[in-house]
């Protein structure tokens, strides 16, 4: 039996920071225990050179910016380290996600965060770049965590679905735990990503909707609503995966502007893009999955956070059951960089990372680059 002790590093299209978790592998059978945890926010100018570099950068932006987010890198995992009190030469590697600056769903994904530079500052060999390979087999490049949700987080009798709500909202139908075949996940739409950045542009000291409070004091404007549900993204069938290069800072202004042009307010502007959510997840899950009316909803993710968007969301899934992830397993917030610690103990074992059913790879592939400490 091999076991590792690593480092997860994830930091999402949200843009709320640096997520790191302490995770205890093995291999048989494959499991991840979390061991520590720890949230990182960026700050308003960390958040504005990232946005500024994916609408506008050059290649001197770029560049720079890839190490800066290599060395932001590397202290966080430093951070976690003295917090958990673990020298850097007990872990077996790091696994960092990057900073997602482009994804174009089968065609490039482009993440930053020099894993070079998070090698040399912690002294620990990294696995970096999971989503290339995928995209050069024919994959979408996302999602990447069905895998893990299928083989950690399945339910060991029956079906669950296990909706990560970040910038970007994702599904994945897990049939029994460790059963891959009949397993189907794929981004549904926006998460909480276009709710935050309507709600920044309102009030730019804001980082998102705190506690869901501006969506419950506002109403959707239907007629937005119905507009924006008739982008083709959402009738498309999976395999599909999408990013903040379609639900962009520019999406959200177009979204307040047309509930403002529809006589509604900021507040309502922030309720329409709420509702979006909540629709798109719920009309991906009736389409989509196979899954039957009893079988739970596990939620995790920054938007699992907000009380109004799981209150609107229970209510148009009912009568399925809505449950936090933590309640089953840990703390949600933990989830993703506990993942891509998983999927870089596959990459470091030659195992295969993606799940081709719904990424739509030509097959299964070994996936990332490892960076030597």
């Amino acid at each position: 039996m091999t076991t590792a002790l690593a480092v997860g590093v994830m930091s999402g299209t949200s843009l709320d920071g640096v997520s790191t978790a302490l995770v205890r592998l093995k291999d048989d059978p494959l499991d991840a225990q979390l061991v520590a945890f720890r949230q990182d926010p960026y700050t308003a100018p960390e958040r504005g050179q990232i946005i500024e570099a994916i609408a506008r950068g050059g290649s001197k932006d770029l560049a720079l910016l890839h190490v800066a987010l290599g060395e932001r890198f590397a202290g966080a995992v430093l951070q976690l380290l003295a917090q958990a009190k673990v020298a850097p030469r007990d872990l077996s590697f790091i696994a960092s996600h990057g900073q997602t600056i482009w994804h174009e769903p089968g065609r490039a994904t482009l993440q930053l965060g020099d894993p070079a530079v998070i090698a040399e500052r912690v002294g620990v060999r990294v696995v970096s770049d999971f989503r290339s390979r995928d995209v050069a087999a024919g994959g979408q490049g996302a999602p990447l965590v069905p895998l893990a949700d299928v083989v950690l987080f399945g339910h060991a009798e029956c079906g669950r679905l296990l909706l990560n709500l970040g910038g970007i909202a994702n599904v994945t139908f897990a049939p029994r735990r460790g059963v891959t075949d009949g397993a189907i996940a794929f981004d549904t739409g926006p998460g909480v990503g276009v709710v935050d950045a309507v709600t920044r542009r309102i009030d730019p000291t804001a980082r998102f909707d705190a506690g869901g409070e501006r969506a419950r004091r506002g109403k959707p404007s239907r007629k937005v609503l119905e507009a924006l549900l008739a982008d083709p993204y959402f009738a498309a069938p999976p395999p599909k995966s999408t990013g903040r290069e379609l639900f962009s800072p520019d999406y959200a202004a177009h979204l307040l502007d047309e509930v403002k042009r529809a006589g509604g307010s900021d507040n309502d502007a922030v309720a329409t893009a709420t509702a979006l959510t909540v629709e798109t997840i719920a009309r991906g899950i009736e389409r989509w999955t196979p899954a039957r009316p009893a079988d739970e909803l596990v939620i995790s993710g920054g938007g699992a956070r907000n009380p109004r968007l799981v209150e609107l969301l229970a209510a148009r899934v009912a009568p399925r059951p809505v449950v936090p992830f933590e309640r089953l397993f840990f703390d949600g917030e933990a989830k993703e960089s506990l993942v891509f610690a998983f999927l870089g103990f596959l990459t470091v074992l030659g195992e295969p990372g993606n799940l081709p059913a719904a990424t739509g790879a030509r097959g299964p592939r070994v996936l990332g680059h490892i960076t030597p400490a």
